[in-house]
C-alpha cells in the first residue's frame, strides 16, 4: 500500500485519511491553519442538501450514500474516541416549496422518505412557528451533527493511529513536478521552507484547491463563496426539528441554541462579516421564528465554501498527472457528501471497486467538457425551484 499525502484538514482531507488509513496506507495529512477550521467548522451541519431534488442526480448519489453512513461513523467515532459527534435525527421541514411534486418524485426514485404536510400537521409539531405557512414538505429522518465535535473526534482518531501523521501551520506553496508526476510539495512550515514527499498526493483544500493547482498548469473551477451565520442561545426548546424556508434554516442544538444560516457570497477569501449580513439572517430567523427576537445572538461568523460548477465535487485522478488526485469542490454539501465522497476518493487511488459511479465527478472528464465553463460557481440550488433535477 502507498504512502499518501493529504493536502488540506478540513471534513473530506480528515475522513479521506481515515479511509485510507482503514486500508492500510500510511497518510501525512498536512494543514495551512488548525485542523478542522475552515468551512468545516462554520457550517451548519446539516446532513442533507437544502431541497436535495434540485441538485443533480450525482450529488444525490453521494448524499444519500452518506446519510446512511453518518449514525455508524458517528457511533465509531464515539467509542473509539470518547467524544460524541452528537448526531441528532431531527427531521427536516422545507416549508412552502413551491415544486413539492417533484420533490415527491424524486424522493421516490432515491428511496427517501418525504411526505407533504399541510399546515395543521405543521403547526402541531412546529407549534412556535410565525403564522401563514400552508405546508410543508417533511424529511423525518434527516440528522444535524455539531460538526465542530466530529472535526475534533476525527482528529483525535487519527492521532490515535500510527500510520497517520497530522501537520498543522503547514501552507503548501507549490507542486514540484517532472513528467506526470509529482515528485515532493513545496510547503512553508512554521516560518521555514520544507519539501515534502509521498507516493500519491491528495487536494482537499476545500475554497484553496483550485488556487493551489494553477501552479501545477491546472484550471479547476473551485472558487470560494462567502457564507454568513448567527447562533441564538435560547433558553429554553423553540424548535423540534430543523425548518427551511427560501434558502434560509434554522437548526436546534441539544443545548436550545438555534443556528441561522447562510450568505451566498462572491468575496474572495474575505471572511470578515458585516452588518448587512448581520440584519438579513436576523430578519429570515425572525420571519421564520418570531420567538427569536428576544432571544440574544451569541455569535457571528463567515466561511468560506468550495464553489464548484453545478455544486459536483472533482473527485479523482487529475488529468496529465500519475499521482496526484483532488477530493474538493464540495460547495454547500462537503459535511453531507463527505463519508461517501471520501470513500470514493480512497476506492479510486486503492484500487478498490468503487460503490457509486466515478464518472460524474471524474476531474479529466469534467474539464474536457467544453459547456462546463458555462456554470456558475456560485449559482444557488437550494433557493429556486427547477424545472428538471438532472
Amino acid at each position: 500500500m502507498s504512502d499518501f499525502l493529504i493536502c488540506g484538514g478540513g471534513i473530506s482531507g480528515l475522513l479521506v485519511a481515515r479511509e485510507l488509513v482503514l486500508a492500510g496506507a500510511t497518510v501525512h495529512l498536512v494543514e495551512r491553519g488548525r485542523i478542522g477550521a475552515e468551512a468545516s467548522w462554520a457550517g451548519g451541519g446539516i446532513v442533507s442538501p437544502l431541497y436535495p431534488w434540485r441538485y443533480e442526480d450525482a450529488v444525490s448519489a453521494l448524499a444519500n450514500q452518506a446519510q446512511d453512513a453518518y449514525p455508524s461513523l458517528a457511533g465509531s467515532l464515539y467509542a473509539e474516541t470518547g467524544i460524541d459527534p452528537e448526531l441528532n435525527e431531527c427531521g427536516l421541514l422545507m416549508l412552502d416549496a413551491e415544486d413539492h411534486v417533484e420533490a415527491l418524485d424524486w424522493a421516490s426514485q432515491f428511496g427517501r422518505q418525504m411526505s407533504l404536510w399541510q399546515a395543521d400537521h405543521v403547526y402541531r409539531h412546529e407549534p412556535a412557528l410565525a403564522e401563514g405557512f400552508t405546508q410543508a414538505l417533511a424529511m423525518p429522518k434527516v440528522a444535524n451533527i455539531r460538526n465542530p465535535r466530529l472535526l475534533k473526534a476525527l482528529h483525535q482518531w487519527l492521532r490515535q493511529h500510527a500510520s497517520a501523521t497530522i501537520t498543522e501551520n503547514c501552507e503548501v506553496l507549490g507542486l514540484n513536478h517532472t513528467g506526470g508526476t509529482v515528485q515532493s510539495v513545496s510547503a512553508n512550515v512554521g516560518g521555514q521552507k520544507k519539501s515534502l514527499t509521498a507516493s500519491h498526493v491528495v487536494i482537499t483544500a476545500g475554497a484553496w484547491a483550485g488556487s493551489l493547482l494553477k501552479a501545477a498548469g491546472l484550471n479547476v473551477p473551485i472558487e470560494p463563496v462567502k457564507g454568513q451565520m448567527m447562533l441564538y442561545r435560547a433558553d429554553r426548546q423553540l424548535l423540534r426539528g430543523i425548518v427551511l424556508n427560501q434558502g434560509r434554516y434554522l437548526i436546534p442544538r441539544r443545548d436550545n441554541h438555534i443556528l441561522i444560516g447562510s450568505t451566498l457570497e462572491a468575496a474572495g477569501f474575505d471572511k470578515t462579516t458585516t452588518q448587512q449580513a448581520y440584519e438579513s439572517l436576523k430578519i429570515s430567523a425572525e420571519r421564520m421564528l418570531p420567538a427569536l427576537a428576544d432571544v440574544p445572538i451569541v455569535n457571528h461568523w463567515a466561511g468560506l465554501r468550495p464553489g464548484a460548477p453545478r455544486g459536483v465535487p472533482f473527485i479523482g485522478a487529475l488529468p496529465g498527472f500519475k499521482n496526484l488526485s483532488i477530493n474538493a469542490g464540495h460547495y454547500r454539501n462537503g459535511l453531507v457528501l463527505a463519508p461517501a465522497s471520501a470513500a470514493l476518493l480512497a476506492d479510486l487511488v486503492t484500487g478498490r471497486r468503487p460503490k457509486i459511479d466515478p464518472r460524474p465527478y471524474d476531474p479529466a472528464h469534467r474539464l474536457a467538457n467544453t459547456s462546463f465553463a458555462s456554470h456558475s460557481i456560485i449559482a444557488d440550488n437550494s433557493a429556486q425551484p427547477r424545472t428538471q433535477h438532472r
